[in-house]
């Protein structure tokens, strides 16, 4: 009896630590602060690059011709975002979650995609010398027809394009 009620005792502490723990720091463990977000907006031709845009929120995002030139956008959330003709060379996308975006003709060129995922996106004529797509998520036929065109090694990583797709 007196063990049972020294492990009662001992939880009723544990859960009493616990409740002023979360009442003394009441920051959720995944919220990001002082988070930007651009969803929904008109960003045609701004220019972010060289920007600080880590785990910033771009979805469904208008940003035909933007420059993200040398941008951080690691972690960014870019979901159904339209990017044709933007210039991301050089950009840093790893982990960013870029799926159903439309890219066509836009700039890649030296851009990390490492870990990314980009499944139902659309690469059509994008110029992808240099870019790292290792570990990316991307859609088996849209690395068919980037494995077309795909050549160069990335300065910063040191992978081929060609490797980080997979190609054969």
């Amino acid at each position: 009896m007196k063990k049972i009620l020294l492990r009662f005792l001992g939880l009723i502490g544990i859960l009493i630590l616990a409740f002023c723990w979360i009442i003394l720091n009441p920051k959720p463990a995944f919220a990001q602060l002082n988070t930007i977000n651009y969803n929904n907006i008109n960003l045609e031709n701004r220019d972010f690059s060289h920007a600080d845009l880590a785990g910033v929120t771009f979805v469904a995002a208008e940003m035909r011709g933007t420059n993200f030139q040398g941008a951080n956008l690691t972690n960014a959330i870019l979901t159904k975002g339209v990017l044709l003709k933007a210039n991301l060379e050089g950009a840093n996308l790893s982990g960013a979650l870029v799926d159903r975006a439309t890219m066509d003709g836009a700039n890649l060129k030296n851009a990390i995609f490492t870990e990314a995922t980009l499944t139902r996106s659309r690469f059509f004529d994008a110029e992808i010398t240099g870019a790292d797509f290792t570990d990316a998520l991307i859609d088996r036929y849209q690395v068919s027809l980037m494995c077309e065109r795909a050549d160069g090694v990335n300065p910063v990583t040191s992978m081929s394009t060609r490797d980080s797709l997979g190609c054969k």
